[in-house]
């Protein structure tokens, strides 16, 4: 079969497209024909050797994607040959920039009519990363106020989508004007370019979009410094989540920016909440309904071939682009 490969960690230069034999399904295993496959940070991280939980070369990344049912292995019978899925796996991690892959089928999810596979390929590490901050963490709800950071990414977009249906009043926070501007039209009730507002001038501008009071609810997608202004655009007894650090750079806290106002630190990861017996199953297919029905959208800018997935790891590391980036494995 086709697939990307990592030989030796580094830049995307180091994907490489080669021919490896076809994976077989074990016992409480499906063996999924990719059709797409989303393209994450977690991705950029294996390629650079960051990941947490990967191991040494040679590797295929990929963590999320959407295809067929092609086999399934013994024990197995909520799923079969057939199925249009999506399957999400940063535990085992095993790789779907390929044509086939093989996943536990604890981490497959049957697919409602009306959604497409490029954007089930693109859903299950964003959406369902925004889901649980969102609603499990941060609770949010009608009386809130929300600040999502990044709010152009695909976790930031689907974040502004979940805390506007629960009748909040959403912040979205994003890099230029036109990405400001592009995250409104996904519920924000205001939007800020953080390119005019850096800095110090971010916290005076959400204090002043919130009277003063500072929000009841920070999404912070950035990490790195940017958590500390976090910490200040909070509000009393709010709740900041932690779900990134795509500045990868430390965050220096001052402690007397929130215990003074009884604030709550929520840091979330889908890996290793999944390590600790969290099933994404029954929170994807409320999510799959969602979108099925119209209720939220996936936003996919850029759909790549498998081949060119240096070039999709470029674009993601300059941070250009609004919503996911996809590779397209089969003929969509």
């Amino acid at each position: 079969m086709r697939a990307v490969r990592i030989d030796e960690f580094g830049g995307p230069e180091v994907l490489v497209p080669v021919e490896v034999p076809d994976p077989v399904a074990g016992p409480g295993e499906v063996l999924v024909r990719v059709a797409a496959a989303g393209v994450n940070r977690a991705d950029a991280l294996i390629r650079a050797g960051k990941y947490h939980r990967a191991g040494r070369p040679p590797l295929i990344p990929g963590v999320e994607a959407a295809g067929v049912v092609a086999a399934v292995g013994e024990g197995v019978t909520e799923l079969a040959a057939g199925q249009r899925v999506m399957a999400l796996d940063g535990v085992n991690a095993p790789g779907f920039y390929a044509e086939l892959a093989v996943v536990p089928a604890t981490q497959v999810t049957a697919l409602p009519e009306g959604v497409g596979l490029v954007e089930a390929a693109a859903l299950p590490v964003a959406c369902l990363s925004a889901w649980y901050c969102v609603r499990r963490l941060a609770r949010a709800g009608k009386d809130d106020t929300v600040v999502v950071k990044a709010a152009a990414s695909g976790v930031g977009s689907a974040a502004v989508q979940i805390a506007a249906e629960t009748g909040a009043r959403v912040i979205a926070l994003a890099g230029s004007a036109e990405k400001a501007a592009w995250a409104g039209e996904f519920g924000a009730h205001e939007v800020v370019d953080t390119s005019a507002h850096s800095g110090e001038a971010e916290v005076e501008e959400v204090l002043r979009l919130t009277e003063g009071r500072g929000a009841d609810v920070v999404l912070d997608t950035v990490g790195g410094p940017a958590f500390e202004r976090s910490l200040r655009e909070v509000g009393h007894g709010g709740r900041v989540v932690a779900l990134a650090n795509v500045a990868l750079e430390p965050s220096t806290i001052d402690t007397r920016d929130f215990y003074p106002k009884n604030v709550s630190i929520l840091g979330f990861q889908l890996t290793n909440l999944q390590i600790h017996g969290y099933d994404p199953r029954p929170d994807l297919r409320e999510l799959a309904e969602r979108v099925a029905s119209g209720a939220f959208r996936v936003p996919v800018e850029t759909v790549v071939p498998l081949d060119e997935a240096r070039r999709a790891h470029k674009s993601l590391e300059r941070r250009d682009n609004r919503g996911k980036i996809v590779l397209a494995v089969a003929d969509l």
